[in-house]
């Protein structure tokens, strides 16, 4: 072999090699692109899905109900209670309503000398009915919540069941009806067949008597 076969044989071998090199790289990016797109497509998935999406629905739901829980605990059922309290127990808000395992006293701007409630041992007993109160609240609305949402569905679910129904008998009408037409037809057809062979018996006899007679 030449020095210029030699070198035709390097060329060739190094041209394999760049093309070998540009299809691994080539396979390496599409790999890549590939696992790219699986990843976003994933995630897009992920978000997308139902489950996702109600639970995010919920939360706010669910922010937007405690809000107005305690707006009706606050501004509508508190004051009535505050005003039974008052009268049962001489307090004027359930922020009052302590019962001091030890006291601890200060002097107010005026002079005059209070219960320091920061350094008192005390029983709030306000707190707990405030919690009791709200669990209440909150346990009620969603009964009557649940209670609605389920009559509504077992409304809809009748009326799904009561137009399946509907279709089913209407479904089952008109294949009554077309068995009742074909059968008809098929009589009609059979009468009309029973017609012609009674017609060609009277031609066939009219005809023997005719060349009896000849």
């Amino acid at each position: 072999m030449g020095k210029k076969d030699m070198e035709v044989l390097e060329a060739r071998i190094a041209e394999g090699q760049a093309r070998e090199a540009a299809a691994r790289k080539k396979k390496m990016k599409e790999k890549l692109k590939k696992k790219k797109a699986g990843f976003f497509a994933d995630f897009k998935k992920f978000i997308t899905k139902g489950n996702i999406v109600d639970m995010a629905v919920g939360v706010i739901v669910g922010s937007a109900f405690t809000a107005i829980i305690t707006a009706l605990s606050n501004g509508i059922l508190k004051p009535f209670i505050n005003c039974l309290l008052a009268l049962i127990l001489g307090k004027d808000s359930l922020s009052d309503v302590y019962t001091f395992l030890q006291k601890s006293y200060k002097v107010d701007e005026t002079g005059k000398e209070v219960i320091d409630l920061a350094n008192s041992i005390y029983i709030d007993w306000g707190t707990f009915i405030n919690a009791i109160i709200n669990f209440l609240l909150v346990a009620f609305t969603l009964f009557v919540i649940a209670r609605i949402a389920r009559n509504v569905m077992n409304k809809a679910k009748a009326r799904e069941l009561a137009a399946a129904k509907e279709a089913e008998e209407k479904k089952k009408a008109e294949e009554k009806e077309k068995a009742e037409a074909a059968a008809a037809l098929a009589a009609e057809k059979e009468a009309q067949l029973q017609a012609f062979y009674a017609n060609v018996a009277r031609q066939t006899e009219l005809l023997e008597q005719l060349s009896k007679k000849q």
